[in-house]
């Protein structure tokens, strides 16, 4: 491989030399031709063939040694001004295509400032520095997705082999059933949440516009969760303007309603109230979830739409740190916007604003 890439060399330097040969050789014959034709004309002076011929041999050194000196010239040129920098930019290409993402191009500095590599240089560090945070991200998400996966497992796994045993009272034998069946369901509701938000980071999901009443969505999706909020005995408050109509997916919304309202209930204890709002604020439709449940911390609020984020290790039992993820994906792709407001053993309160549709068409920008 060396071998070849210095009969490559060899090749290019020769070439780079016939070319500033040729290029030389026909400059000088045109400027001596020139010279000696008014030379010629204004003195009368007459050529022999000697003179021709001596002219014709210092014309020819004086040819070869220009282009010999050019070469060299631009060889050291670009060994300096082109070399090193593509030599920077190779080794650090290469490092990447390894799996070195914290390779970075130091700026190069030159008298040519405007040779166009420290924009290169500029631009492969940026898509370096991005490529990095990706790695880590895609790291991140392989070992928290198989650490969520491998909980559920391990006690299907445990709770199937004591079922094996012969002398399991019946009790026992449907309790042990019963955790096998909520751990597949977990891990179901895991693997949907994985697949669904997948398709909608690679845009494989394009949202179905349609006017729609939302508050009449809200109503349908809260009255989904009727049986969990009757068992932990949780007060229910809606407070629901009506006439409230969207233009939106609707099938995407109900993801965002039915995590949001899964949420407040499952952190929320038994006696607590969780509250549903829905209010029109200009050309926006606010949907308020608030619920009495554990609360966060600012700290963790500032990461909660993050993946496998879960801050409260506490009740990291109760969730796989992917519904807000999901939320907050679904709300940015049809246009809306989400917060939240929490405090440490207060409850939380999440606002999503998403723009409303008046008189069948959709309200101009404010």
């Amino acid at each position: 491989m060396r071998e070849n890439s210095k009969w490559k060399r060899l090749l290019f330097s020769l070439r780079k030399y016939v070319t500033f040969f040729l290029l030389i050789a026909f400059i000088i014959t045109c400027c001596l031709c020139l010279f000696l034709l008014i030379l010629q004309r204004t003195l009368g002076i007459s050529y022999t063939e000697e003179n021709i011929r001596d002219a014709a041999i210092l014309t020819f050194c004086n040819v070869v040694f220009l282009s010999f000196l050019c070469t060299v010239i631009d060889t050291v040129r670009r060994r300096f001004m082109v070399g090193r920098p593509v030599r920077r930019i190779a080794e650090s290409a290469e490092k990447i295509m390894q799996g070195d993402f914290s390779a970075r191009i130091e700026p190069f500095r030159s008298i040519d400032s405007e040779s166009g590599f420290d924009i290169i240089i500029d631009y492969f560090n940026r898509m370096a520095e991005e490529l990095s945070g990706v790695e880590t991200l895609r790291a991140d998400f392989i070992a928290n997705v198989s650490h969520e996966l491998k909980t559920p497992l391990a006690v299907i796994q445990n709770y199937g082999t004591m079922l094996q045993s012969p002398d399991l009272a019946d009790e026992q034998r449907m309790g042990y059933a019963k955790a096998i069946t909520e751990q597949s369901r977990r891990l179901a509701g895991l693997i949907t949440n994985i697949l669904k938000l997948n398709r909608l980071e690679n845009q494989q999901i394009y949202p179905a516009a349609k006017r729609y009443n939302l508050g009449e969505q809200l109503a349908e999706c809260l009255l989904n969760f009727e049986s969990t909020w009757e068992k932990k005995n949780i007060n229910i408050e809606t407070d629901i303007e009506e006439e409230v109509f969207v233009e939106s997916d609707d099938e995407l919304l109900s993801l965002v309603w039915n995590n949001l309202f899964s949420n407040a209930l499952k952190f929320t204890e038994a006696g607590g109230t969780v509250s549903v709002t829905l209010k029109t604020e200009g050309a926006y439709a606010a949907v308020h979830v608030a619920d009495t449940g554990y609360g966060i911390s600012p700290e963790v609020g500032r990461h909660i739409f993050e993946k496998f984020y879960q801050g409260d290790t506490s009740h990291a039992t109760q969730g796989n740190g992917l519904g807000l993820a999901l939320v907050k994906r679904v709300v940015d792709i049809v246009g809306g916007d989400i917060s939240v407001e929490s405090e440490a053993g207060k409850g939380s309160t999440f606002t999503v604003k998403i723009r409303r549709a008046a008189d069948g068409e959709m309200q101009k920008n404010p």
